[in-house]
C-alpha cells in the first residue's frame, strides 16, 4: 500500500506489534503528534498516555469494527526513518488486554498513598502510579482517541 509506514513497537519485555499502519499517535512530552508516511526522521520522547496505530490490515489487537489500535503506554521513545517506527516504550499493553480490576486496585492505592500526605520523590512516584492506571482505564473503556483525523 503506497501510505504505509512499518512499525514495531517494542517494551524490554517483549515485541507487542509489528506491522503496516498508515498513521501512528503519540503522546509526546511536548503534546500529542501524529506519524504519517514520508515524516521526517526523528527521535521524540513521549510519555503516559495512549499511543494509537492506525493499521491498514487485520490485526490480533485490532477491534472488528475499528482500523486503529489503541495501546496504554506509560512512555519511551519513538524513533522515525524511512518510513519505519520504532516505538521503544517502557510498558505498552493493548486495550483489549487490560486487566481493569488490576488499574482500579492500582489507581486506588495511589490515591490511599497521596491522601497519606508522602511528600517530595514519594509523592512524584504514586502520582505517576495513579496516572498511568487512570491512562489504562481510560484506553480500556475506550475513552481516548475517539475522534477520527
Amino acid at each position: 500500500m503506497p501510505d504505509e509506514l512499518n512499525v514495531d513497537i517494542v517494551t524490554p519485555d517483549k515485541h507487542t506489534f509489528q506491522g503496516p499502519a498508515t498513521g501512528v499517535r503519540a503522546p509526546g512530552t511536548e503534546g500529542a503528534f501524529e506519524v504519517r508516511k514520508d515524516h521526517a526522521p526523528m527521535v521524540a520522547a513521549f510519555g503516559i498516555g495512549p499511543l494509537i496505530v492506525k493499521t491498514t490490515a487485520a490485526h490480533e489487537y485490532a477491534d472488528m469494527h475499528d482500523d486503529r489500535i489503541v495501546f496504554a503506554t506509560s512512555g519511551g521513545f519513538l524513533e522515525i526513518l524511512n518510513n519505519n517506527v520504532t516505538v521503544l516504550a517502557e510498558t505498552v499493553e493493548p486495550a483489549s488486554e487490560i486487566d481493569v480490576e488490576r488499574a482500579e486496585n492500582a489507581e486506588e492505592r495511589a490515591l490511599r498513598r497521596l491522601e497519606e500526605g508522602v511528600k517530595g520523590e514519594e509523592r512524584e512516584k504514586h502520582e505517576a502510579a495513579r496516572e498511568r492506571a487512570r491512562n489504562r482505564l481510560r484506553v480500556a473503556m475506550g475513552k481516548v482517541g475517539t475522534r477520527r483525523s
